[in-house]
């Protein structure tokens, strides 16, 4: 079911496509933004339910010393070599991480019922990022779904080049995620981010001028 005080755009595509820039770059254009994969970070940090759950369910060796932070790379050597084990991990996390995102989509649309009194009221765009929108479910939720692609050569040496992976691990990061076009037949907007920056700023600036009549229209 849709929300019915915002107008909800779903941000999604394969690991290392540039879903965080397209995000930035909708962000300074003016939409509310909520990136999933943060919230994740932020509820798997000691001390927290979901953390406390994921060392109990995949042991004390993906953490560095008892009570400190999980390692990422440790916890992901494990998930993504094992669809048993990265289910295991998305049951404890997925339902966490949706109850904040809905949480923020609240607060949000409370905040632009209330801050316009005296003009008719206009829903504020919101963008989710989230790598699976679709599986999740999240995707039937959106007024339009957007897709960030790249070809997977890219993917590969951006995760080398930016988060330090070996050719191996960054070619099994990719083989674990869906074909990237297994989303295409749920996008409203494809952003191809092969190209410059500049190129992707202007496919971005298009399907937002779009986006903005769909929400005053809708």
């Amino acid at each position: 079911m849709k929300h019915p005080g915002i107008y909800l755009i779903g941000l999604t595509g394969g690991i290392a496509c540039g879903k965080s820039t397209v995000l930035a770059m909708l962000a300074a254009l003016g939409a509310r933004t909520i990136d999933a994969d943060r919230v994740t970070h932020r509820l798997q940090q000691p001390g927290t339910p979901v953390y406390q759950a994921i060392v109990n369910t995949f042991g004390s060796q993906i953490v560095s010393t008892p009570g400190g932070p999980i390692d990422r790379r440790k916890l992901g050597a494990i998930v993504f070599n094992d669809p048993a084990a990265l289910k295991r991990l998305e049951a404890i996390v997925h339902p966490a991480v949706r109850a904040e995102i809905r949480r923020f989509l609240d607060e949000v649309a409370g905040a632009g019922k209330y801050a316009t009194r005296l003009r008719p009221v206009e829903r504020p765009i919101v963008v989710i990022d989230a790598i699976k929108l679709i599986e999740s479910g999240w995707a039937d939720q959106c007024d339009q779904v957007w897709v960030v692609t790249c070809s997977p050569e890219q993917q590969i040496e951006r995760l080398m080049t930016t988060r330090g992976m070996l050719l191996a691990e960054a070619q099994a990061r990719v083989a674990a995620q869906p074909p990237q076009e297994s989303r295409f037949s749920r996008a409203h907007v494809i952003i191809d981010n092969s190209g410059s920056q500049a190129q992707t700023r202007a496919q971005v600036e298009a399907a937002w001028q779009q986006a903005l009549i769909a929400s005053h229209g809708s």
